[in-house]
């Protein structure tokens, strides 16, 4: 028997003890502790100074001659890591046996505290007395003062990271707000294979995981065409720091990093030591034509859309990639709009600048209006492109770049990001570790790059743009031919009609 069960009862906890043998179950569960660097910090011109610093050191001992691009990626990114690590530091989140406890209000003086509560409440118990119970009521309250200064005191503290948080890492704080607005949702542990058996070893759950993403990322319906060929142009100008460090100041704060550990915050902190290292190698995959690895290699990591959390369908997974792979690709995407844009269709709002799926729902708006007003029967045909973006094939894509004008080193650069494409994927509530999934580089997802929503757009109007001209939005006589957006395809009009000239054509592009 064991007394000290507060249990608001007047029995007593009886203890037993129990000696199993056999092998201990493969429960698939999150990770109780991560470790990960403190970026926070280079808000502050300390930590930042002191990021320079390190990352200077490194570049004086690099070669003057550029080398390939490996080599040159490898040295970038163990420094830049390696300067973050010494300049922020690292801290251990969650909690797991011998490590930080969750509850940040118990301490060590507050464990001592409600302990000599307790003993207090057992000699009282065993004597009876009424000292013995005046030094336990007296523990009571003293146990009680300190439960409450601690809850105050860590909340004092949070409230100031929040604030804290705020003004340096804005997305960390809205994911605070969110958590505790949501509060703690359980994560499915266990997940149905492809014949509706449920699957609740680690082993069995990542396989099964490694079969979708590889069924979904490597389509078989698709057409294979041999990509075209890069052809003679003239050569296209050198990649500059000021273009490189545009691009760096408008990337966003708070985004996860990709295979390489890179987070913006890295590249937004570097002065011009840095910018120039960042420069040389975007430079150096320009002129050789070939990107690093890591550039074309995402983790993917499922998010949960709606349905049964144990379907893998139900999830949309989103690809984190390398941050510099980002930049050079943002830099090639600059190069290519300027040629692409006048070719685009006026229906095409998907990804476009100073367009938006807005404009798309008022025109379709206006025209519903009119129809009423006017008593005109419209017919409209909503085509939803399921799983568009990992379904392109390449070599119809270098095809239709080549007909909107993009060809010679800036076509090369192009394809450079995705010749070697791959993937891994990651699943937070059941392992902390990485798996590779295996992509077919003539078909595999596109990987959702700054280039691929220009990409997209440009091979689905090219689609559509083979049926014909289309006669675009007419408010006036209420006749209009089909409206772009994302991956859907809006064909209506006033007559009844079928999209039957649209289907040959988004068939004979995969």
């Amino acid at each position: 028997m064991k007394r000290g069960a507060e249990l608001s009862t007047d029995h007593h906890l009886v203890v037993s003890w129990i000696r199993w043998r056999g092998r201990k179950l493969d429960r698939p569960g999150r990770p109780k502790r991560i470790v990960r660097v403190c970026w926070e910090r280079l808000a502050e011109p300390s930590a930042r100074e002191i990021f320079n610093s390190h990352l200077r050191e490194s570049f004086d001992q690099i070669p003057r001659e550029a080398g390939d691009i490996e080599s040159e990626w490898t040295m970038f990114s163990t420094s830049i890591v390696d300067a973050a690590v010494r300049s922020c530091g690292r801290k251990v989140s969650g909690a797991c046996r011998g490590g930080n406890p969750r509850t940040r209000w118990w301490t060590p003086e507050l464990r001592v505290a409600v302990k000599l509560k307790k003993e207090s409440y057992r000699a009282w118990l065993a004597r009876g007395t009424p000292e013995a119970a005046d030094v336990y009521w007296q523990a009571k309250r003293a146990a009680a003062r300190a439960v409450s200064e601690a809850k105050t005191r860590v909340w004092e503290e949070f409230g100031e990271a929040m604030e804290e948080d705020y003004r340096s890492a804005s997305k960390k704080f809205w994911q605070t707000i969110r958590r505790l607005r949501r509060g703690k949702q359980s994560s499915a542990n266990t997940v149905y294979s492809g014949g509706g058996e449920l699957l609740t070893s680690t082993r069995d759950i990542v396989g099964r995981w490694k079969e979708y993403f590889e069924d979904l990322l490597n389509p078989t319906d698709t057409p294979s065409i041999e990509e075209a060929e890069a052809g003679d142009s003239e050569v296209d100008p050198s990649i500059t720091q000021a273009k490189v460090t545009e691009v760096v100041r408008k990337l966003l704060s708070g985004k996860a990093p990709g295979v390489d550990e890179i987070r913006p915050e890295y590249l937004k902190s570097l002065d011009v030591v840095g910018q120039s290292w960042l420069t040389r190698l975007c430079s150096i995959a320009w002129q050789s034509g070939t990107v690093p690895l890591d550039w074309q290699t995402g983790v993917v990591v499922p998010l949960f859309k709606k349905g049964d959390r144990r379907v893998c369908s139900n999830y949309r997974g989103i690809t984190l990639l390398s941050l510099p792979g980002k930049v050079y690709s943002r830099v090639l995407e600059r190069r290519i709009r300027p040629i692409v844009e006048p070719r685009i269709q006026e229906e095409q709002c998907g990804f476009r600048p100073g367009r938006g799926t807005l404009d798309q729902l008022y025109t379709l708006c206006r025209v519903l209006e009119g129809s009423w007003e006017f008593a005109q029967p419209v017919h409209m045909c909503f085509v939803d492109l399921e799983k568009a973006f990992d379904r392109v094939p390449r070599g119809i894509l270098w095809g239709v770049l080549r007909e909107y004008g993009v060809g010679g080193p800036l076509l090369r650069a192009v394809r450079s990001l995705y010749c070697r494409a791959g993937a891994w994927f990651a699943l937070p509530a059941v392992s902390q570790t990485c798996s590779q999934c295996m992509l077919d580089s003539g078909r595999a997802a596109l990987c959702h790059q700054f280039c691929s929503l220009l990409l997209w757009t440009e091979f689905l109007g090219a689609a559509t743009g083979r049926r014909g001209s289309g006669s675009g939005a007419n408010g006036s006589h209420l006749c209009f031919s089909r409206m772009m957006w994302s991956c859907w395809l809006l064909r209506a009009g006033t007559s009844s009609m079928s999209w039957g000239g649209l289907q040959p054509s988004v068939k004979q592009l995969g």
